[in-house]
C-alpha cells in the first residue's frame, strides 16, 4: 500500500517547490495567505516584497498541483496563512522555514550525497530560481525585476 504523505511533509514540499519556482524571499513565503494564490488557468502567486512592491509570479502546472493539494489539506480560510505554524493561525517564522529547508536537504542527501556537505538556507531556494532562469536564457535585468 502506498504511503500517504503527512500534513507536515505536504506543507514542506509545497513550500520548497513554491520557493524554488518563484524565487520569493523567505519573508515573502512566510507572509503568504491563501488569498494570495490563484489557481486554475493562469495560476499565480501575488505578494508584496521589499519596498512594498507588488509581485505576481506565475506557477507551473506541477507547482500549482502541489500547492492545490496543500491548500486542500490545510483547509484554511482565504485570509489565513498559506503556511501556518503548528497548531495556530500564525505564519511560519523565518527560522521555522530554515529548519524545514535543512530537514528536506538532509532527507535528500540520501539520494544526492553531495548535499551532505552543504547547508542550504531558504535563500538557496531563491538563488536556485535565479540560476534556473539564467540557464533558460532570461536576461539578468528581467530576473532582477
Amino acid at each position: 500500500m502506498p504511503r500517504v504523505a503527512g500534513r507536515v511533509e505536504i506543507a514542506g514540499g509545497a513550500l520548497m517547490l513554491l520557493g524554488v519556482q518563484t524565487g520569493l524571499r523567505v519573508s515573502e513565503l512566510a507572509a503568504l495567505r491563501g488569498e494570495d494564490v490563484t489557481m486554475g488557468a493562469g495560476a499565480h502567486v501575488r505578494c508584496y516584497g521589499k519596498g512594498r512592491k507588488e509581485r505576481c509570479t506565475p506557477l507551473s502546472r506541477e507547482t500549482a498541483d502541489v500547492v492545490r493539494a496543500w491548500m486542500r489539506t490545510r483547509d484554511g480560510r482565504p485570509q489565513d496563512p498559506l503556511f501556518p505554524s503548528r497548531g495556530s493561525l500564525r505564519c511560519l517564522s523565518r527560522s521555522a522555514i530554515g529548519r524545514l529547508v535543512a530537514k528536506h536537504a538532509s532527507a535528500a542527501s540520501d539520494r544526492c550525497p553531495s548535499l551532505a556537505d552543504k547547508r542550504p538556507t531558504p535563500h538557496t531556494l531563491r538563488h536556485t530560481c535565479d540560476m534556473r532562469l539564467l540557464e533558460s536564457g532570461v536576461d539578468p535585468p528581467t530576473i532582477a525585476l
